[in-house]
């Protein structure tokens, strides 16, 4: 049975309490940057929804937006039309995401180019997830026409110059990495073909992440490291993506959505309180970018981003 809804004045206690959030960011002299992902549309029904979060989320005024990308002609002409429509509607400041996964050398080099000519000067340079009904963590299995991984897909982004270059990062091991170890050495490569920064995989065990923030200090790598905050409400997609990628779900999350699977409104006020929460701690460990998975939708992060002090400025496009 679910639990009863939280009272106007539990969610207060909850989001507001002297030890959470709010006082700690409210308290923090450096202010917060925050950027957001989107994924491109299905359907008119998905592409109404995308087009309010992003207006919605717009005034924010983010340093920058993704766009994701996958394998597939229609999906990659849906972030590239997606792309152009940020730029000519928008004051937003998109970045493309670019996947090597199922294309030849020939055609990701075509992308690179296209982008290049409507104004994209940011790329997300990702290897992509297997195809078909493996998916994310299945085998992966480069075609010999194609750039074999992100190192490679980077160095091409920077053969053709003009992009800053963003790459992922792994706090908690790629699903196909042997090691954290590999997964660094994984990440130098990709500096050393010309990434300018890495977003992190979504997680919620902070301590490792710190932990992963402080190996890869020690080896050296010191472009920007964002944290990668996903505002997730559905625990049990949560626990579909979470398995999928190598994120740990700690028992105290788990804890927090039991008997709540149909209490939706509930489950929104944990959810921002735990992203709002996970910022504000790593505030204090000196971070103050923050990137946001917004599954297509902005009302989680726009409460989160007030609580963090980031307010919306005029839109002049």
């Amino acid at each position: 049975m679910a639990s009863a809804s939280l009272n106007l004045a539990d969610a207060r206690a909850l989001l507001l309490s002297p030890l959470g959030p709010v006082a700690r960011a409210g308290d923090n002299a450096n202010p917060v940057r925050v950027s957001f992902e989107f994924f491109p549309p299905k359907t008119d029904v998905a592409e109404q929804n995308l087009w309010q979060a992003i207006r919605r989320l717009e005034p924010l005024n983010p340093a920058f937006v993704s766009v994701t990308y996958g394998a597939g002609g229609s999906t990659r002409e849906r972030t590239h039309r997606t792309v152009q429509r940020m730029l000519t509607e928008t004051t937003l400041k998109p970045a493309a995401h670019l996947t090597c996964v199922e294309a030849s050398r020939a055609e990701v080099d075509e992308v690179i180019e296209s982008y290049k000519s409507i104004g994209v000067n940011h790329i997300v340079a990702l290897r992509g997830d297997p195809p078909g009904a493996s998916g994310i963590g299945g085998a992966y299995q480069p075609r010999a026409d194609g750039y074999a991984n992100a190192t490679e897909l980077t160095a091409a982004i920077s053969r053709v110059g003009g992009f800053d270059v963003t790459v992922g990062a792994y706090p908690e091991r790629h699903p196909e990495s042997p090691s954290i170890e590999h997964d660094i050495d994984v990440l130098k490569a990709k500096i050393d073909a010309g990434a300018t920064r890495a977003v992190s995989q979504f997680f919620f065990d902070i301590d490792a992440f710190l932990r992963f923030r402080d190996r890869v200090r020690a080896a050296g790598v010191n472009i920007p490291l964002l944290p990668g905050i996903m505002p997730v409400s559905n625990f049990t997609g949560l626990q579909r993506m979470s398995a999928a990628c190598g994120a740990s779900i700690p028992q105290w999350l788990a804890n927090h959505f039991d008997g709540l699977d149909d209490d939706p409104d509930t489950r929104k006020l944990l959810a921002a309180s735990v992203a709002a929460e996970t910022c504000a701690r790593l505030q204090e460990e000196g971070f103050a970018d923050f990137h946001f998975y917004t599954l297509n939708r902005a009302d989680l992060v726009y409460a989160i981003c007030r609580v963090l002090g980031v307010r919306e400025t005029k839109v002049t496009a």
